[in-house]
């Protein structure tokens, strides 16, 4: 169960995206396996969660690296969200964190706080029907520095007129709890309360 004493107790809530509002892990790992595949990269399901917050051309620059491989980290990343929306159909909200989302919404600040480009995370917002909730929607252009980094909770922070004492955060990820521990914010692992679907590859 959601402990709703935190979250009333908070001024502001702070929601992830990808494996917090919408169940799309499962279906970014498609998409990367089919691209990476296409690259010669190798991206083990596993390492694929643990790097969920990092911006999509630094994982690949990471993993190119590694694995002594020339990509282009930006042109793979885009391929990479082509692969995804291709597979958008598949998308469905994680409907115990949208529920809160809804229950808070016009009743106190909340915001999208994603290491996800601003296209991709309008477009799983929208196609789940909740992109018009939320009063500010930060995401990977709006700062430097990415999870674990606390700029993209802060930054949501600053835009809702809230202290970052008083913030609440919504994460899925170990690098998102590791940022919004990292910006001085309580949080909640939504892990505790719902576990992602894993689609078999083909």
């Amino acid at each position: 169960m959601i402990p709703w004493q935190r979250v009333e107790s908070a001024d502001a809530v702070i929601f992830d995206c990808d494996g917090t509002l919408v169940d799309s892990m499962p279906i970014h790992f498609l998409a990367w396996n089919r691209t990476m595949t296409e690259v010669g990269i190798e991206l083990p399901e596993d390492r694929f969660y643990a790097m969920g917050g990092i911006p999509t051309h630094r994982i690949i620059e990471m993993l190119a690296h590694e694995q002594k491989v020339l990509v282009d980290a930006h042109a793979t990343a885009q391929r990479k969200e082509e692969a995804f929306f291709e597979l958008i159909h598949m998308l469905e909200p994680i409907h115990i964190i949208v529920e809160v989302a809804e229950k808070l919404r016009g009743l106190k600040p909340i915001a999208v706080a994603s290491g996800g480009s601003r296209h991709g995370i309008e477009k799983q917002l929208r196609h789940v029907g909740i992109l018009d909730w939320f009063d500010t929607i930060v995401c990977a252009e709006d700062t430097t520095r990415h999870k674990p980094d606390p700029d993209v909770f802060l930054e949501s922070a600053s835009r809702l007129g809230v202290t970052p004492e008083k913030c609440l955060v919504f994460e899925d990820a170990e690098l998102g709890i590791e940022a919004a521990k990292r910006a001085g914010m309580d949080w909640l692992d939504v892990r505790n309360y719902f576990e992602s679907k894993r689609i078999a590859l083909p």
